[in-house]
């Protein structure tokens, strides 16, 4: 898909909502397309390079999943093996949507370098780890970067590691993004999304956590260029992110209400639109008679008023009305005319 400055790019986040299923994968393909999503999204790992067996659940994951396995052992069961991506991406290129993943590791990106993603896209808990975007450097190509967890300052030095390998700044685009599952909307700040602006990458967008719809349309209005929303084909399946995610109907409404708003967006400018032109003689107003007015009567504040329709001469003109003469007969309410104009008078 080539880059567009008026449409937004909307990222269906599958991550691993299918829990290592892979007809469940193949589902959530053909959700997100009927949804109207540019992209389906998922999460590539060998969860052993990625989590040590140390490593505890994040609080939300306690909460979804319980305590009682590690975090290794909740992920060995949700991610799907590196041999399922490219017949992946190849049901995606069938079904017509655009296919992403997330690589969490070293080997996934060789992985998933074999597949010609459009964008690479880097997940916030790698936006600290130098190796990894060095690697990604070297692939080249263009680059998602999620900020969740970071500070202006290292969402700039992961910028500047992407630069230096290889990938310049008119290829990255940035997403603000809080990570916590749900976000609290009193912890969005949307307005973030100006100061990443300041970091001169292509372009800005936002990676939602948030229950509902209305704040990824919001950062739309506001510029976004890229939203991506975790998506769900049933949340009360069993996983960590299915209660923060959507269900396809709301997928869909989320689109919908995205391409409303880009189209309400509009050029800039303050003009007259075509179809409110009707409507300018039916709401405005123009000077008429508040009585009867004889010819040859002097146009006062007592006799003369400003009522609808707008089709005779404007109330703006009404200090140049007062105090001419009237060269016929008026009825009341009947429209002011026979008044020159007065940029003719000089002539």
């Amino acid at each position: 898909m080539n880059y567009s400055k008026t449409k937004t790019i909307i990222i269906a986040e599958a991550g691993v909502n299918h829990n290592g299923d892979i007809d469940l994968a193949r589902q959530m393909v053909v959700a997100a397309k009927e949804a109207g999503a540019d992209y389906v999204k998922f999460q590539t790992a060998i969860p052993e390079l990625v989590i040590s067996c140390v490593a505890p659940k994040a609080e939300y994951q306690k909460e979804t999943t319980g305590a009682d396995e590690s975090q290794l052992d909740m992920c060995r069961k949700l991610h799907l093996p590196l041999s399922d991506y490219a017949g992946l991406k190849a049901y995606c290129d069938e079904v017509g949507i655009g296919f992403m993943s997330t690589p969490f590791d070293l080997v996934s990106i060789d992985c998933l370098a074999a597949l010609d993603m459009d964008y690479w896209k880097i997940p916030s808990g790698e936006i600290t780890n130098l190796p990894y975007l060095r690697k990604i450097a070297a692939k080249g190509g263009r680059v998602i970067l999620s900020t969740g967890m970071s500070t202006l300052d290292e969402v700039a030095a992961a910028v500047d590691v992407l630069e230096r390998g290889g990938i310049p700044r008119e290829n990255v685009i940035l997403l603000h993004c809080t990570t916590q599952y749900p976000t609290p909307y009193d912890a969005v700040n949307l307005k973030a999304m100006d100061a990443l602006r300041g970091l001169g990458c292509r372009s800005v967008g936002y990676s939602d956590h948030t229950p509902g719809i209305a704040v990824p349309v919001a950062a739309v209005a506001l510029g976004a260029s890229v939203i991506e929303k975790h998506f769900t084909l049933d949340r009360t399946m069993p996983g960590p992110d299915q209660k923060a995610s959507l269900e396809p109907d709301e997928l869909r409404r989320m689109v919908d209400e995205i391409r409303q708003v880009e189209v309400a967006l509009g050029a800039g400018g303050k003009i007259v639109a075509d179809v409110e032109r009707p409507n300018i003689e039916v709401a405005r107003k123009s000077i008429v008679a508040a009585r009867k007015i004889r010819k040859g009567e002097i146009f006062t504040e007592e006799n003369i008023t400003v009522k609808r329709p707008g089709s005779g001469i404007s109330p703006m003109m009404w200090d140049y009305v007062i105090g001419r003469t009237a060269t016929r007969d008026f009825e009341p309410d009947q429209l002011i005319s026979g008044i020159a104009d007065p940029a003719q008078e000089s002539l």
